[in-house]
């Protein structure tokens, strides 16, 4: 049974950092692309991040360029999202998302989903 298991939310203040993981077990994502995508109270989820396997092509939404920064271990088969000078409007819940077939931006497109961490930023 393949689970995604998501760690490292809780609550920051603004202009500060956390920095989150996604453990995988039940089969290897080692050669797949893994992603993070985020929902906040109200609206759609959304993607933030994504990884291929090597780490050689790595998107990130316009609304957290150069603020986060997402990585994998492959031998841990782990996947994480580092993510500093946070804002409130970066609050939501944050899921890891794996095994994509189509376009990485649509939710549909993904095949294995975690359970969600919450991320919450006071300001």
């Amino acid at each position: 049974q393949v689970q995604l298991i998501e760690s490292g939310g809780g609550l920051a203040q603004a202009g500060g950092s956390l920095r989150l993981s996604c453990a995988a077990s039940g089969r290897t994502f080692s050669s797949d692309v893994m992603g993070w995508f985020r929902q906040a109270p109200g609206k759609e989820r959304e993607f933030v991040a994504s990884s291929t396997w090597s780490g050689a092509s790595i998107f990130y939404a316009d609304s957290v360029r150069g603020r986060f920064t997402v990585s994998r271990d492959n031998a841990k088969n782990t996947l994480y999202l580092q993510m500093n000078s946070l804002k409130p409007e970066d609050t939501a819940v944050y899921y890891c998302a794996a095994d994509v077939d189509g376009d990485w931006l649509n939710i549909a497109s993904w095949a294995y989903w975690g359970q969600g961490t919450q991320v919450t930023v006071s300001s």
